[in-house]
């Protein structure tokens, strides 16, 4: 079963997150939560907030962790000792640029595999954009994020 690594920039994290995470974290000794810096985006939310929200979110689940990261995500898997990813689809579109990804790390360590998980249905129109568009315009975003966590997104846009 070994360690996986789930990355993802989770600004913020969504109930489709969440979904991917407990499905993933049963199919490995440990899971690995790993948020990342990505310097080609702005994120709405700094890294110390992102990690807050996940740690909120995760709660005590046995068996998942959360890191932040910078650089390679293959580099950062062999730091921790992981060979497999594990990234969530929507839809068409997420496929061709995740099969790319897999395709660059699978390149860069052979030893690397990456597990596809289909979106739950019910979450596949789910993004951390939408979630943000949500609330910086006010809406209600308690149904698309995980409990807890609704508050500390609407504050961030909190107009008054």
């Amino acid at each position: 079963m070994g360690v996986f690594v789930y990355p993802g920039s989770f600004d913020p994290v969504t109930r489709g997150h969440m979904d991917i995470i407990d499905r993933a974290a049963v199919l490995c000794d440990k899971l690995i939560v790993a948020v990342l810096t990505n310097r080609s985006k702005t994120p709405a939310f700094s890294m110390a907030e992102r990690l807050d929200l996940l740690r909120t979110a995760i709660g005590d689940r046995p068996n998942v962790e959360i890191r932040s990261f910078d650089g390679l995500l293959v580099h950062f898997m062999e730091n921790e000792g992981a060979k497999t990813i594990v990234k969530g689809l929507r839809a068409v579109s997420d496929f061709e640029y995740e099969m790319q990804m897999a395709l660059i790390n699978k390149h860069l360590d052979p030893t690397i595999e990456t597990l596809f998980m289909m979106a739950d249905a019910k979450y596949s129109f789910l993004s951390s954009s939408a979630v943000r568009e949500l609330a910086r315009h006010g809406g209600q975003v308690d149904d698309f994020v995980p409990a807890g966590t609704a508050s500390v997104i609407l504050a961030k846009y909190d107009r008054s």
